[in-house]
């Protein structure tokens, strides 16, 4: 199978040139693009045919080469042939850099090349660049007639240009295929169920499908995808994988993954992308981008920056990236992006696929079946994908805004101040609306294109407002904002079936929210893009729910994996003499803390105690070291820094001589992603059954389900908060040496609607009726424990 290198990143790697100054925020989306095109290519002659793709193959040291790409037109008559490339955006065709529009003509001079090519009784043909401003619907249309003579040159220069990184890019791959072949697994031997999960994936691949994965802790997940992803890479059925995630946790596991089968002698290029405004160098930040060093001729510094990091470094992590970023003054960001080019492995974060601001556009402008992904921690995705395609917008920070503004005299102060006294105005006519109808809300189906149309005004003057100002905290202030208009706007023009605009009057303030209640099209959409996908998981019960919100196709597969360890090693507790619904939870605070002492004080250890809100955290934590001040307590805080979580952790030793309790949130950041082995934690305890707080926003997305399938509260409610209370409980058991107990102090996990939920391994549950019997069943359990471990 002949390398694939797309039209757009030829002429781009080659050509571009000079200074990478950020373009200008566009309010296109690729789906407003994408209609923009249609449009376009919908008013043609019949003699027109849209999205032409065309191909060639260019053999090099004797290494074929596909260079292909889709035209955006092609017309043909008795005259010859018309090939029209449409461009889309919100500068004017005149503000666009000599380079951007050299670099627009080049593409389309390769497709006139490739028609040329396949019309061998032509001599000659007419290429047109149609270039749309998006803000004033302005079409600009520019025209050349090239010959084969001309075109056939330019192609030869631009190939023999590219042809080091062409050849280049064919010795690593023949490099990693050779050192793929006879890899091992990087272990001595297949966990239970590893073997049968890195077959399924290996299928998963070849057959270009997308499967669903549970594999409980201590499975070895990631190695288990990674590896046999990398042997179909291997045999050359897909060219690159992408491992993406939520967490930082969950990436340094990929990373470590890679290096322990580059031990066995693998040997594949890979990089992690570190988001923009952690990587960037210190001395960038405030720093207008033609006054950075680090971007001033970052493109005639671009290539030998590559050359040198490809050619010295396999595993290109952050500090990788930055050390060789400094070396050739290049801003690291973009150099990781760049360098990703030439990677086999990609690990980054969800949204660099999904999300539909900030997807990466050189991977994901279209599809391409040598992609394939590796989604890990996917339930993480449910919330996350929402988010992404949600948006909202106050008039709160102009009040703000205004008051900055203010002292400056000048007329670019002036100017933004009647501008924003516009939007304020939109604003206001919203709120009178609302207070017409004597309502704090309204609910629609329908998008809010009367703000959407004052803040796309609004976004174009400010995008011209920014190129002219020095760094201050009125520039900060405003950007903050234009980035809320412009994210705002651009959902606006995704509203589908699955939308609701709700509008709150707050006080004096009025916030327009755009609420995706439903992405799985968009997800669908965005895993269309890659040959097929793994999405995988510690929890991902029930499969049906998770197939259906993560934008699972019918033919979609799923596959469950056993926990590799023993029941016996964990006891689950179901308290039935507690309730903690919200009107019972003043009544349960004593048998609450009755229960939370019987499990600590069994077993000097450390522990766990999970709670639905701070609040309730709160509440309970007071009342338990009034009744237990001799027991140590650490508790975790909203927001808290890396090195804040770091310093919570490390107070859970090992072999400790007191015993310690961290109180936790249901859903928060440890209640997922850390790894507390051995006796640095023995008990779990989870207190209710992790419902989300009931909110007007949440009780949209049960409605919404219940008209699709009749399971309104178990999808917004019921199984999103045992999906956190599975991945709290999954904290105690990470090893096949670790033992403890998982109390779980609500009535409702006994009831049939949350015992078909439990895994399997948590089928010999144990209902506990008081207090008394909770104390003898878990000394029972570290008896037991101690006596196993005596004849082991």
């Amino acid at each position: 199978m002949p390398t694939k290198i797309g039209i757009r990143q030829l002429v781009e790697f080659v050509l571009r040139k000079g200074d990478l100054i950020e373009v200008k925020n566009s309010q296109n989306t690729a789906l407003a693009g994408a209609k923009i095109h249609r449009q376009l290519q919908s008013s043609r002659s019949e003699a027109y045919q849209s999205e032409v793709y065309l191909k060639t193959t260019v053999t090099m040291n004797g290494t074929d080469y596909l260079i292909s790409g889709r035209a955006d037109g092609v017309q043909t008559t008795d005259d010859g042939i018309l090939i029209e490339e449409i461009k889309t955006s919100d500068q004017s065709f005149d503000d666009l850099t000599d380079n951007t529009r050299d670099l627009y003509w080049a593409q389309v001079q390769v497709y006139g090349y490739l028609i040329l090519q396949a019309h061998p009784d032509l001599d000659e043909v007419t290429l047109q660049l149609t270039y749309f401003q998006v803000l004033n619907e302005k079409i600009t249309k520019t025209q050349r007639v090239l010959t084969r003579v001309a075109l056939e040159a330019f192609f030869k220069d631009l190939i023999t240009e590219y042809e080091y990184w062409l050849t280049l890019r064919a010795d690593l791959r023949k490099q990693r295929n050779v050192s793929i072949k006879d890899l091992p697994f990087p272990f001595p031997s297949y966990r239970t169920g590893q073997h049968e999960l890195a077959a399924a994936v290996y299928k998963t691949i070849h057959f270009q499908k997308r499967l669903f994965v549970e594999a409980p802790t201590g499975t070895g997940k990631t190695i288990s995808t990674l590896f046999p992803a990398i042997k179909a890479m291997g045999e050359d059925e897909i060219e690159r994988i992408f491992y993406l995630t939520a967490k930082q946790s969950t990436r340094h596991v990929a990373e470590e993954a890679l290096t322990l089968m580059g031990q066995d002698g693998l040997r594949l290029k890979s990089i992690t992308l570190t988001a923009k405004d952690q990587i960037r160098f210190p001395e960038e930040q405030d720093v207008r981008p033609e006054e950075n060093p680090f971007m001033i001729g970052y493109y005639d510094r671009l290539k030998p920056g590559l050359k040198d990091i490809l050619t010295h470094e396999t595993q290109l992590t952050r500090s990788v990236i930055e050390k060789y970023a400094r070396v050739h003054t290049l801003d690291p960001f973009e150099f990781s992006l760049d360098i990703s080019l030439f990677c086999d492995v990609i690990i980054c974060d969800y949204n660099y696929l999904f999300d539909p601001l900030v997807y990466l556009q050189r991977f994901f402008s279209e599809e391409d079946l040598d992609n394939f992904f590796l989604v890990d921690e996917v339930h993480n995705l449910v919330s996350r994908a929402r988010a992404m395609y949600s948006a909202e917008i106050s008039d709160a920070p102009i009040a703000h805004l205004l008051k900055l503004a203010k002292p400056d005299k000048s007329q670019p102060s002036d100017d933004l101040q009647r501008e924003l006294k516009k939007v304020r105005r939109s604003f206001g006519r919203i709120s009178q609306a609302l207070i017409d109808d004597d309502v704090t809300e309204q609910l629609s189906i329908d998008p809010p294109d009367k703000l959407s149309r004052t803040l796309r005004n609004f976004n174009d003057f400010i995008s011209d407002w920014l190129q002219k100002q020095q760094p201050s905290d009125l520039l900060d202030a405003v950007r903050d904002y234009f980035f809320d208009c412009l994210t705002f706007v651009k959902i606006s023009d995704m509203y589908d079936g699955s939308y609701q605009t709700r509008t709150v009057l707050d006080g004096h303030h009025v916030t327009v929210k755009e609420l995706c209640l439903d992405p799985s099209d968009f997800l669908n959409r965005s895993l269309k893009l890659g040959a097929g996908a793994v999405l995988f998981s510690a929890t991902l019960s029930p499969m049906a729910y998770y197939q259906r919100v993560l934008g699972g196709e019918a033919n979609s597969l799923a596959y469950k994996l056993p926990s590799p360890f023993p029941p016996k090693h964990q006891a689950i507790l179901v308290t039935q003499y507690v309730q903690t619904t919200y009107h019972e939870r003043p009544h349960s605070e004593a048998a609450i803390i009755a229960s939370l002492k019987a499990l600590v004080t069994a077993k000097t250890g450390n522990y766990l105690f999970f709670f639905p809100s701070y609040g309730y955290l709160t509440q309970i934590k007071a009342a338990f070291e009034l009744a237990n001040p001799e027991i140590q307590t650490t508790t975790q805080v909203n927001a808290m820094n890396g090195s804040e979580r770091q310093a919570f952790l490390a107070q859970f030793q090992a072999n400790p001589e007191k015993t310690l309790v961290g109180f936790c949130v249901l859903g928060g950041i440890f209640s997922e992603g850390i790894d507390l082995r051995g006796d640095r934690l023995i008990g779990v305890a989870i207190v209710s059954v992790g419902l989300p707080g009931i909110n007007p926003e949440t009780n949209l997305i049960r409605d919404y389900y219940d008209h699709d399938n009749g399971q309104g509260f178990a999808y917004a409610y019921q199984l999103p908060g045992m999906n956190n209370v599975l991945q709290a409980a999954g904290r105690l058991i990470r090893s096949s040496h670790d033992t403890g107990i998982i109390l779980l102090l609500d009535q409702r996990f006994a009831s049939r609607r949350y015992t078909t939920l439990f895994p399997p391994h948590w089928q010999y549950f144990q209902s506990i009726y008081s207090v008394p019997q909770l104390q003898a069943t878990i000394a029972n359990f570290w008896q037991q424990t101690e006596d196993n471990s005596h004849e082991d």
